[in-house]
């Protein structure tokens, strides 16, 4: 019987960090797992050692400064974690394992109307697929990470109210889900998942502090403060589009005048050139078009960039990140918005912040959320049931 204090319990509190710091990493040589850890070099050799010989851990030779190193992630026989993404006209699904690899993607539209129901059983139906396809069995799954447009109630687990997916208010989409598939659900809004994305897989590599900016149907950002993510204590944290600009300006769907969200969001901005450019015009044209020398759309990009500017800036005075990473089709645009967005925040920001400030587009694209969804199964999935699954029962950890 494990008792606190015990050299039992002590052993086992320190294979579950080294578990944990390879699981959030993807993988690590021992000189890093001792320094994520604390523990000593020889210390991380003999847990590597133990954790090899019970599957958890996979060794494979690597360098590192020039110099041979071990490189540890986590068993590809260990498990395997879904990510689910509901867009404003797709849904996209992937599977991947513990050592951050995808396995398996594929993404298909979605109508914006349909019931939850209707979502849900396509999102069954396609997650089944792609486990199939990897040729790995269902019961090898350890959670699915699901993302949705809209704010998620911190208490309830409920979708808050949203025009972008009208049809969801109400739902809680982690227990719709998890009753579909049999295993832990973890529900995030999509701004903090392309933010979990662009963090362990992107242009948020290596920092601590970041904003991930998402302009689509509507505006949100994802906030990460000290390497987490923050979404405040109802949820709502990052609701960067409901900033106000101009209080005479257009009626916002929160109810509020002149939002950054009526200034930069694709359903305002669009019918700024339909008249010139067509009626199906769409931000993934206006971008293309933008780059290939098109004035008008050039134009509303740069305004729409120098708007966005003004609500980082705000984000910069009170939160000081040291990133800024622009998703969505807006991205694509480059220089011609990244541009404008840097003079806003040059102009608007306290300039011991601004200068601290990068801001680069989003590396990961329209992947950024579904690999967010499988980022936050790896944080949120507990290290402890992934030892007693894998070790045996005689190790020393246990007895």
């Amino acid at each position: 019987m494990e008792t606190p204090g015990s050299q039992t319990s002590l052993h086992r509190a320190n294979l579950e960090r080294v578990v944990r710091a390879v699981r959030m990493a993807g993988s690590l040589t021992q000189a890093e797992i001792a320094r994520a850890t604390g523990l000593s070099a020889a210390t991380v050799s003999n847990i590597v050692r133990e954790l090899k010989d019970g599957g958890t851990v996979e060794v494979t030779p690597t360098s590192a400064g020039g110099r041979r190193a071990r490189s540890v992630s986590l068993s590809g026989s260990a498990g395997i974690v879904i990510g689910v993404d509901f867009g404003h006209t797709h849904l996209r699904v992937a599977v991947g394992n513990l050592a951050h690899q995808v396995l398996a993607e594929e993404s298909e539209p979605l109508d914006v109307d349909a019931s939850s129901a209707q979502g849900f059983g396509r999102a069954e139906e396609l997650v089944k697929r792609l486990i199939a396809a990897t040729g790995i069995g269902q019961d090898k799954v350890i959670g699915v990470g699901l993302g949705v447009p809209g704010p998620i109630d911190v208490e309830s687990g409920t979708l808050g109210s949203t025009s972008i997916l009208p049809g969801w208010t109400g739902i809680n989409p982690s227990e719709e889900l998890a009753g579909r598939l049999g295993v832990p659900v973890y529900v995030d809004n999509d701004a903090n998942l392309g933010a979990l994305g662009e963090l362990v897989w992107g242009a948020g590599r290596g920092v601590r502090d970041l904003a991930y900016i998402k302009v689509a149907s509507g505006v949100g950002a994802g906030l990460v403060i000290d390497g987490q993510i923050y979404r405040g204590p109802g949820g709502t944290a990052g609701e960067i589009g409901h900033i106000t600009l101009d209080e005479s300006g257009p009626v916002c769907r929160c109810g509020n005048r002149g939002c950054l969200e009526t200034f930069t969001a694709a359903r305002y901005v669009l019918p700024l050139l339909q008249s010139s450019h067509g009626a199906d015009l769409t931000m993934e044209r206006v971008v293309r078009m933008a780059r290939e020398g098109d004035p008008g759309c050039r134009r509303v990009i740069a305004d729409v960039g120098r708007h966005i500017g003004s609500g980082v800036a705000n984000l910069c005075n009170l939160l000081n990140p040291s990133r800024v990473v622009l998703g969505g089709d807006l991205a694509e645009a480059g220089e011609l918005v990244l541009g404008p967005i840097r003079d806003s925040v040059s102009r608007y920001a306290i300039p011991s912040a601004a200068r601290q400030l990068s801001v680069l587009p989003g590396a990961l694209g329209g992947r950024a959320e579904v690999l967010g969804a499988l980022a936050l199964v790896l944080s949120e999935m507990g290290d402890s049931t992934l030892l007693d699954s894998a070790l045996p029962a005689s190790a020393p950890a246990f007895t």
